[in-house]
């Protein structure tokens, strides 16, 4: 019988800059995202899981996430609740320049949850560092978000990249799932399933699947 994950929930940049600021998250809603993002982080916490709080900061006068400024800090409802640990962050991954793997590592965490902001860019560099270097990771698609794009190569809407990025994230980067079934987890003990690049290709290929 396997051993239980070792988990810690991560949740990334829930700040204002994204409610209020001038970089608002478009898909999934966000008033919907941030209430599983809650959940997840009581559910947490009764679980006796440990909570690691990401906060982005930029230079102050920067335009999104200055330092001091209303738009950097995080979200009252997020700043309210019980955590473990606070990490202040210049870059995408929760990894880099942070010493978060080496304070994951002392208590022996091996499974990532991931909540927060974006999908597409500080959710998506801190899965691939965290599966790189060794830890197996959950993404709560219904816990996260994504804004929309426009430059030179085209256009985007929040829904497209969020769902683009969650779908090769679960080629083998992250179990993707939905917050409620992240709580059964928790209930029931056991592991979310991710699947693979090969197994994804297959079936849009309209192939059998390898023992199937």
């Amino acid at each position: 019988m396997s051993q239980s994950p070792r988990r810690a929930l991560i949740v990334i940049d829930v700040q204002n800059e994204y409610f209020t600021g001038d970089l608002p998250i478009e898909y999934p809603e966000v008033q919907g995202s941030l209430a599983n993002i809650l959940r997840a982080m009581d559910a947490a916490q009764a679980a006796a899981i440990p909570v690691v709080v990401l906060q982005h900061l930029s230079a102050e006068g920067s335009a999104l996430f200055a330092r001091g400024s209303d738009g950097a800090a995080l979200h009252p409802e997020v700043a309210a609740r019980p955590r473990d640990l606070l990490v202040e962050k210049q870059m995408a991954s929760a990894f880099a320049g942070t010493g978060l793997g080496a304070w994951l590592r002392e208590r022996q965490i091996d499974t990532l949850s991931v909540v927060g902001y974006m999908t597409h860019n500080c959710d998506d560099s801190t899965v691939r560092q965290a599966w790189h270097e060794g830890w197996a990771v959950e993404l709560l698609h219904d816990a996260t978000g994504a804004v929309p794009y426009t430059n030179a190569l085209g256009q985007a809407s929040a829904e497209e990249i969020h769902r683009v990025f969650t779908l090769v994230m679960h080629t083998g980067f992250a179990s993707v799932l939905d917050t409620a079934t992240w709580l059964g987890l928790l209930r029931d003990g056991g592991e979310a399933p991710r699947d693979s690049i090969h197994h994804s290709n297959l079936r849009a290929r309209g192939k059998a699947l390898p023992g199937a």
